[in-house]
C-alpha cells in the first residue's frame, strides 16, 4: 500500500527568503543574475579559426614524436596475438530493431542478430536542447516588485485558506483599486515559483482582469510588456506555462470588443521570440499526462490570431 502513495513534492524555496517572518534578503543578489540575464550562462571558449587565418596549435614535446622500433611503418595496425578474430556481419540477414530477430535470405532458420537498443539514442535526443544556451535557465532571483510591495504590506491582498482549496481574499473591492499602480506589480509576479507569492500574483491577475474587464486593462496595457517579456525569458517551464495561460485570459477580458488583443499587436516582437524558441520543444517527464509546452504556444497563438484581425501581416 505504500507503493501506490503519492509523494508530495517540496516547493521552490529561495535561500534569500529566509523564514516566514522575514523580509527576503534582496541585497546578496549579483548584478548578473538579472531575471532573464546571460551573465550567469558558462561561458564556452572562442574559436579565432573562425575570424582570422589563425591556427591553434599545441607545443609538442619529445614524447608525442615516433621513436625507433615503434610504430607500423605506414600499415595498418595488426592486432594483438591474444586478440579473437574479427567478427563480419552476415549480408544475408537483416537486423531488427529492439532486439528482434530475423530470418535469413531463403526463409530458413532464424538467425541471432539483435538489432541495437535504440533506448540510448532517444535519450540523447530529448536532452539534445539542454546542450544549447537557448534552451538552458536563465536566473530567476526572488527580487520581483509583487514580493517587495506584499513583505512591506502594501497590497490589499491576503490568503483565504479554505478547507478544500485556497483562495485569495481582497482586503478593499477590486473595483476601488488603481491599475495603473496595481496591475503592473502583479504582473511582475508572474515569475514567482515561491508560495504564496506565486499564487497571490496568479489569482490577481485574474480577478483583476474579471472585474476591470478591457475598458481598464487596456490603458495599463504598455506598462504590463516588459513583465511579461521578463517572465518568458527566464525559459522557466514552470513560469512560461503560467504566463501563456495569463496571455489567453488577457486578449479575451474585453469579450467581444477585441480591443486588448489588437492594442497588443505593436508588442509582438517582445512576446513572440520565446514561443518561437520553444514551440518545437520535445515533451518532458512532468508534461506526461498534460498538454505540452508546444502545444500550449500553439493555442496561444491560435488565440492572439482570432482576437487581432489583421495579425497575420503583423508577423
Amino acid at each position: 500500500m505504500m507503493a501506490n502513495k503519492k509523494q508530495r513534492t517540496m516547493g521552490t524555496h529561495h535561500v534569500e527568503t529566509g523564514s516566514c517572518f522575514d523580509a527576503t534578503n534582496t541585497s546578496g543578489i549579483a548584478i548578473k543574475d538579472r531575471p532573464g540575464g546571460h551573465g550567469a550562462l558558462p561561458a564556452k571558449p572562442v574559436d579565432v579559426c573562425a575570424f582570422s587565418f589563425d591556427r591553434v596549435t599545441e607545443r609538442r614535446t619529445p614524447s608525442a614524436f615516433l621513436k625507433s622500433g615503434t610504430g607500423t611503418g605506414g600499415k595498418i595496425a595488426s592486432p594483438p596475438k591474444d586478440a579473437p578474430p574479427p567478427e563480419f556481419p552476415d549480408e544475408n540477414v537483416t537486423p531488427k530493431k529492439q532486439g528482434g530477430r530475423a530470418a535469413g535470405r531463403g526463409g530458413g532458420a532464424e538467425g541471432g542478430v539483435e538489432g541495437a537498443d535504440t533506448s540510448a539514442v532517444d535519450a540523447a535526443a530529448s536532452s539534445r536542447q539542454i546542450e544549447f544556451s537557448a534552451f538552458v535557465e536563465r536566473p530567476n532571483p526572488p527580487n520581483t516588485e509583487f514580493r517587495r510591495f506584499y513583505e512591506r504590506g502594501d497590497l490589499p491582498v491576503q490568503i483565504d485558506h479554505g478547507g478544500v482549496n485556497n483562495r485569495i481574499a481582497w482586503k478593499i473591492g477590486i473595483e476601488r483599486l488603481e491599475y495603473h499602480h496595481y496591475l503592473p506589480i502583479f504582473f511582475d509576479g508572474l515569475r514567482e515559483v515561491e508560495e504564496p507569492y506565486a499564487f497571490l500574483a496568479e489569482r490577481g491577475i485574474y480577478d483583476m482582469m474579471h472585474v476591470g474587464k478591457g475598458r481598464r486593462v487596456l490603458p495599463v496595457l504598455p506598462q504590463l510588456i516588459i513583465p511579461i517579456k521578463t517572465a518568458l525569458n527566464t525559459r522557466n517551464r514552470e513560469v512560461i506555462v503560467k504566463t501563456l495561460k495569463v496571455l489567453q485570459a488577457l486578449v479575451r477580458c474585453d469579450n467581444a470588443k477585441n480591443d486588448v488583443g489588437k492594442a497588443l499587436v505593436p508588442y509582438y516582437r517582445q512576446v513572440l521570440p520565446i514561443m518561437n524558441l520553444f514551440i518545437r520543444c520535445p515533451i518532458v517527464q512532468s508534461e506526461i499526462g498534460s498538454p505540452s509546452l508546444g502545444a500550449l504556444i500553439q493555442e496561444t497563438l491560435e488565440t492572439l490570431e482570432d482576437m487581432a484581425d489583421h495579425m497575420p501581416s503583423s508577423i
